[in-house]
């Protein structure tokens, strides 16, 4: 005893596909964008940006820097862990 065109239709949405992650958005290397040519050893608090809580140097895709740049935050933060400035390990 059904009726016809009574029946509701339901937009269904896309899905991604569960192959095609989300993408995160670019990050632009904060020392390319100030204009910062060399990374000093001795600015400590900007190092730290670029340490874990564990103290190891954060990887180039989690901080957003140029390969170039990253190269020498890594550089300037084993300088400073020599010079006394940064810790080489963070015990928790």
């Amino acid at each position: 005893m059904g009726r016809k065109g009574n029946t509701v239709k339901v937009k269904k949405r896309r899905r991604r596909p569960e192959s095609q992650p989300r993408r995160a958005k670019k990050r632009v290397c904060h020392f390319c964008r100030e204009g910062i040519t060399q990374v000093d050893w001795k600015d400590v608090t900007l190092l730290r940006k670029y340490m874990s809580d564990r103290a190891k140097i954060r990887a180039r895709r989690v901080t957003g820097n140029c390969p170039r740049h990253q190269r020498q935050v890594a550089t300037a933060i084993k300088n400073a862990r020599e010079m006394a400035l940064l810790p080489y390990v963070s015990v928790k």
